[in-house]
């Protein structure tokens, strides 16, 4: 397999892990982040994002040489007289009031990398980006750079989720690439021969609908549960034998087919707003998207709508939520349903006491969690509560001591925002139970 010099545009959570697996593929990795305390930690060894598996391949990597962390994109691609001969963009597109991306990190990027390119190099946008973001990002290049150095723009579009993200770039799915010559694709194939998956290869704009379209479908999969269980609670019907029953005809499949509390992080409900504002944008109204958005919205309230149904007056009532993260094996407190519930609940005069085994640092960053009591472990959380929410189904929480726990609550309530207990067990240990479209 041949080696490659790379240089990764961000070490945020998409840039460390591309950087790292690329790193852990046998190229030499760069990674370049302009934050100065988190270029510190990296330098210092230190992991500044929680993903299981990441830990071993970070040290093992940097151990043999094969991954540092630099500040500029300049010493990014001219690190230790390498030069480097692909670079991933992989910065930050946030989104604007209007769901559009924010783009400017990517301009200053396809700016920077071409004032330093010396020969062919590709750039890989790696960032989640709308389409026709290649073509900017080609034009971009162009316009500066000067010397008329050769480059390609490819677009390869991430396909990570938290908690699993290292095995999803070593184990993929499959990979895509979106190209504009043979040259662009025989080097990226180079690049990713270390990995035994389906190849897809297309032009730039439809690997960057891919992405957007994959993860809007996703988010659309989860909403549809998460409606059909509102009815089943109306009905008095089991969603999750109906999911089952759906699951089962190969066509549907039984992924994402687990009603909660709504989806959230940084890539669904972000994705979803920039593929319906660009499908707009161009001329087309995805009404769609915007009832999954609508939808996810509902779901979040759940918590809110069964407090009141079991507690009555919420002023002065205590309520201790397990789990912030918005889903488990991650510390992202990013666009997760928590926030959303912890207001609705503040709003209504509740206290709020809450416990996560990993995303406490960064929840207690956020100022909506001001007021939140943080505990030391699930039954302090619950010690005095008049009910407890289950809001992350982190699997520690399956083992809980279910006498200590009714013992410490003040009232036996279990809201279960997952679906993650089963009902007769939590009720014949003495709960009053209540769980996501299930009677």
């Amino acid at each position: 397999m041949e080696k490659f010099n790379i240089c990764v545009v961000g070490a945020g959570y998409v840039g460390l892990v591309t950087g790292t697996c690329l790193a852990e593929l046998g190229h030499h990795v760069v990674c370049v982040d302009s934050d100065p305390r988190k270029l510190k930690a990296l330098r210092a060894k230190k992991i500044p994002i929680y993903e299981p598996g990441l830990d071993k391949l970070f040290y093992r990597n940097i151990k043999e040489g094969r991954l540092c962390f630099v500040g500029s994109v300049t010493e990014g691609m001219n690190h230790k007289g390498r030069r480097a001969q692909v670079v991933f963009i992989a910065v930050g597109t946030p989104p604007r009031a209007d769901g559009s991306a924010d783009l400017s990190a990517v301009e200053a990027v396809a700016e920077a990398v071409a004032k330093n390119m010396r020969e062919y190099t590709v750039l890989v946008d790696k960032s989640t980006v709308p389409v026709e973001t290649g073509e900017w990002v080609c034009k971009t290049v162009a316009r500066f750079n000067k010397g008329a150095v050769p480059f390609d723009v490819v677009s390869n579009p991430e396909f990570l989720a938290e908690g699993t993200a290292v095995d999803d770039f070593l184990k993929p799915d499959r990979v895509v690439f979106g190209v504009t010559s043979p040259r662009a694709e025989a080097l990226m194939r180079k690049v990713y021969a270390g990995i035994k998956a389906p190849v897809l290869v297309t032009d730039v704009k439809s690997a960057e609908i891919i992405k957007h379209a994959s993860n809007s479908f996703l988010a659309t999969k989860i909403s549809y549960i998460n409606a059909v269980a509102a009815v089943c609670e109306k009905v008095g019907a089991d969603v999750a034998l109906v999911a089952k029953g759906m699951g089962l005809d190969h066509r549907i499949g039984n992924m994402f087919l687990r009603p909660g509390l709504g989806f959230g992080g940084f890539c669904f409900p972000k994705d979803l707003e920039a593929f319906y504002w660009i499908s707009k944008q161009k001329g087309y109204d995805f009404q769609l998207l915007k009832n999954v958005k609508d939808i996810n919205e509902f779901a979040k309230t759940w918590v809110m709508r069964k407090v009141e149904e079991n507690l009555w007056n919420l002023e002065g009532k205590t309520v201790a939520l397990l789990g912030l993260a918005f889903k488990p094996n991650t510390d992202d407190m990013r666009f997760a349903p928590s926030v959303d519930i912890v207001r609705q609940l503040k709003d209504r005069g509740v206290r709020l006491r809450a416990y996560d085994p990993v995303a406490m640092p960064n929840a207690k960053a956020l100022p909506a969690m001001k007021g939140v009591v943080f505990c030391r472990d699930p039954y302090d959380c619950a010690k005095g509560s008049d009910a407890l929410a289950l809001l992350t189904e982190w699997e520690e929480f399956r083992s809980l001591d279910l006498k200590r726990l009714r013992r410490v609550l003040r009232n036996p309530i279990i809201l279960d925002g997952r679906n993650f207990y089963d009902a007769g067990q939590m009720r014949g240990a003495g709960f009053t139970y209540c769980s996501v479209g299930r009677p």
